[in-house]
C-alpha cells in the first residue's frame, strides 16, 4: 500500500478542526485507510542516517497514512482532505468542469515516429493556478507517487508539468536520435546530449532508475514547443526552461506512456487535486491532442458515468438490512452521488473521475461496506457449515516432514527459480529436455527457469556449508514444475522428496535405506506384488555409470536413486562423492 506523508497540522487546518491522534486514527479506520506512522523529517532522518545528520532538520510532526493501492485519489494532501470531508457530510463532492479556452486551444501533435517507443500522449492546462510553497510541494509529492504507483516506476506513464507562460504552442512530440537531441535538463547549466545525460544520470540515486526503459533504443521520445525549445525526454527528465515555481501561473500538464488508458486516469488525477487552486475551482483547461493518424482528441476526459445496482444485492453482499435511501446516502459518503430510482429498489450511482478504482458492481459494494462500518456489521453464522482439513498433499508432507528429521537428514528450503545451468548443464542435460517453465523478463541468471527438480538446490546448499562437520545429510519436500499443455495455465506443480548424502565415501546404502524407510512409513511393501515397489538399473545423465536405479512403485515410476556423476560434483563446486534420492510423493495420497 502506498504511504502518503502529511503535515499534521496543514491537514487539520484544510479540515478545519483538530483531532487527536487516537481519534485521528479512528476516522482513518472508519474511511479505510490506516494510520502508519507518526512521526518527524528530523525522526525520520535520525532513524536512517544518525542523530548527528539529523541537525537543524524540521521537527513538524508529520502523519504516515496508508492508503489503498487503487485510490489514486488519495495520494495527495488535496484529495485526502476532499475525501475525509465529504465521508464526514462537511462539504458536497465538487463536479469538475473541462473549458475551452476563449483564445486558440493549446495543442499537442504526435508524429509517428513514437509508435514504436512511447505511443501515447495526453495533455491538459491549469489555468491561473496559485500556489504556495506547500502547495507546490504536494503537486510535485502527487506526481511521484503516480509515478511509483499507477505508472509502474514510469514505464507505463510519465508526467511532465511546464510553465506554460515560458513556451509557445503547438507542441510537438516525436522521437529522434539520442545525438541529435539537445538541450539544458532541470536543474543544469548547460545543454547536454541526450546520449551525454544517461552517462550523467547512471550515478543519480533517483533517475538511475528509470534509465533502462529508453537507454537501448534507436529513438528518443521527446517534446518540443512551437520555437523548437525542449519541454521533456519522457521518462527521464524535463527540460530546465520550462521548469514550475512556486510563482507558476499557468500549468502545461503532459502524459505520455506506452498505456492509454492509464495515461488519461493519470492526467485527471492531477487536474482534478489541483484545479481547486485555480481562479475558477475545479475547472480544468482542454487541450488537444492529434495523434498521427490524423485523428484528435480533447483531453482531460473528466468523464462522469453512471451505474445501477440493487440495494437488496448491496444489503446481501455486506450482510446489512439497509433501505436504499440509506444505502445511497451512505455511497454518497465515498463520493459516489446516488439515488433511488426505478422501482425504489435500485440505485443510480454516479462515478466521478477521480473514482478509476470503480469498475465493477463490487466495488460499489465495498464501498458501502466501508460507509457501514465493518465494525457496524453484525456478526452471524455462515448459512453453509463446513469443517475444515488439511489439505493432504500438505498433510503428506508434513508427517514425511518429521520423520525424515528423525532419520539423521536435517531439511533445506531452497528457491523455486533457478538458472537453466542449475537444471540442465549441470546436471549433463539438455534444457529443451527439462520441460522447464521459462521466466519471460528474469532480473537475473540465478532466477530464469522454475526448477523441475530440486536436487540442484540441495547442492548448492551443500556448496555453501562444506565446513560443516561430515557428513551432511540434507532433504527438501517441495513442489517442482514442468510444463503441462493439458492445464489451463500450461504447466503442473508435482511435490518431490529429494534427499542428498555428502561424505568421504558415496554413502548409497544410507540413501538406500533412506528409500526402504520412507517406502515404510507410506506403508509400500517390497516386491512388486500387492502395489509394493523395486528399484531397477537405470541410466542418468547425472548419475554414475552402473550406479544408478529406478524406483517403482504401484506400477509406475516414481524417481530416481543413486551415486552423482563426478562432473556434476565438478560443476556445483563438490569435492566429494554424493548420493542422492529423488521420488514424486503424489502417487501415494
Amino acid at each position: 500500500m502506498p504511504t502518503v506523508s502529511v503535515k499534521r497540522d496543514l491537514l487539520f487546518r484544510a479540515l478545519g478542526r483538530t483531532y487527536t491522534d487516537e481519534e485521528f486514527d479512528e476516522l482513518c479506520f472508519e474511511f479505510g485507510l490506516e494510520l502508519d506512522e507518526i512521526t518527524s523529517e528530523k525522526e525520520i532522518i535520525s532513524k536512517e542516517q544518525g542523530n548527528e545528520k539529523a541537525e537543524g532538520a524540521s521537527d513538524v510532526v508529520l502523519y504516515k497514512i496508508d492508503v489503498p493501492a487503487n485510490r489514486y485519489d488519495l495520494l495527495c494532501l488535496e484529495g485526502l482532505v476532499r475525501g475525509l470531508q465529504v465521508f464526514k457530510e462537511r462539504i458536497k463532492a465538487p463536479v469538475y468542469k473541462r473549458v475551452t479556452p476563449n483564445g486558440e486551444i493549446q495543442k499537442l501533435i504526435i508524429t509517428e515516429e513514437t509508435a514504436r517507443i512511447r505511443p501515447y500522449a495526453v495533455a491538459a492546462v491549469l489555468r491561473n493556478i496559485k500556489f504556495t510553497k506547500d502547495r507546490y510541494d504536494s503537486f510535485i509529492e502527487l506526481q511521484e507517487k503516480l509515478h511509483q504507483n499507477i505508472c509502474r516506476k514510469r514505464a507505463l506513464v510519465a508526467i511532465g508539468t511546464h510553465d506554460l507562460d515560458t513556451l509557445s504552442g503547438p507542441f510537438t512530440y516525436t522521437a529522434k536520435r539520442p545525438s541529435d537531441i539537445k538541450f539544458k535538463p532541470l536543474n543544469k547549466t548547460k545543454d547536454y546530449t541526450a546520449c551525454e545525460l544517461m552517462n550523467i544520470y547512471k550515478t543519480d540515486n533517483h533517475l538511475k532508475h528509470y534509465l533502462h526503459i529508453i537507454e537501448n533504443k534507436p529513438l528518443f521520445p521527446v517534446i518540443y514547443d512551437s520555437n523548437g525549445v525542449v519541454l521533456s525526454m519522457p521518462p527521464i527528465i524535463n527540460g530546465n526552461h520550462s521548469k514550475i515555481t512556486v510563482n507558476t501561473r499557468n500549468v502545461f500538464i503532459e502524459c505520455t506512456g506506452t498505456d492509454f488508458t492509464k495515461a488519461k486516469i493519470v492526467l485527471d488525477v492531477i487536474v482534478t487535486m489541483f484545479s481547486e487552486y485555480c481562479e475558477n475551482p475545479f475547472t480544468v483547461e482542454a487541450a488537444e491532442v492529434v495523434f498521427p493518424n490524423g485523428k484528435s482528441y480533447i483531453f482531460p476526459e473528466l468523464a462522469y458515468r453512471k451505474e445501477i445496482v440493487r440495494a437488496d444485492l448491496i444489503n446481501k453482499k455486506v450482510g446489512i438490512r439497509e433501505t436504499p435511501e440509506n444505502i445511497a446516502k451512505l455511497l454518497t459518503r465515498m463520493h459516489l452521488k446516488s439515488e433511488v430510482i426505478g422501482d425504489g429498489n435500485q440505485i443510480e450511482i454516479e462515478i466521478p473521475p477521480t473514482r478509476a478504482d470503480v469498475i465493477h458492481a463490487c466495488d460499489i459494494v465495498e464501498d458501502a461496506a466501508i460507509a457501514y462500518g465493518y465494525n457496524n456489521i453484525q456478526m452471524a453464522l455462515p448459512k453453509t457449515y463446513t469443517i475444515a482439513n488439511q489439505f493432504p498433499l500438505n498433510k503428506l508432507t508434513e508427517l514425511l516432514r518429521y520423520d525424515m528429521a528423525a532419520a539423521g537428514f536435517t531439511e533445506a528450503l531452497t528457491f523455486a527459480l533457478c538458472s537453466q545451468e542449475d537444471i540442465a548443464d549441470k546436471l549433463g542435460s539438455d534444457i529443451s529436455a527439462t520441460k522447464a517453465v521459462h521466466i519471460s523478463n528474469p532480473k537475473t541468471a540465478e532466477f530464469q527457469v522454475a526448477r523441475t527438480t530440486l536436487l540442484p538446490g540441495l547442492l548448492k546448499t551443500i556448496a555453501a556449508n562444506r565446513k560443516m562437520p561430515l557428513p551432511l545429510k540434507l532433504f527438501e519436500i517441495s513442489d517442482i514444475v514442468v510444463k503441462d499443455s493439458s492445464r489451463d495455465v500450461g504447466a503442473r506443480n508435482y511435490r518431490h522428496l529429494c534427499a542428498v548424502y555428502y561424505n568421504k565415501n558415496p554413502g548409497f546404502e544410507i540413501i538406500h535405506g533412506l528409500l526402504d524407510r520412507i517406502m515404510q512409513l507410506l506403508n509400500v511393501p517390497p516386491g512388486e506384488k500387492k502395489g509394493g515397489y523395486v528399484i531397477k538399473a537405470s541410466e542418468g545423465a547425472a548419475f554414475f555409470p552402473g550406479r544408478c536405479a529406478e524406483i517403482l512403485a504401484r506400477g509406475q515410476s516414481i524417481g530416481k536413486l543413486g551415486v552423482l556423476h563426478p562432473d556434476v560434483i565438478t560443476k556445483f563446486e563438490l569435492t566429494m562423492p554424493c548420493s542422492s534420492l529423488e521420488i514424486n510423493i503424489e502417487p501415494f495420497l
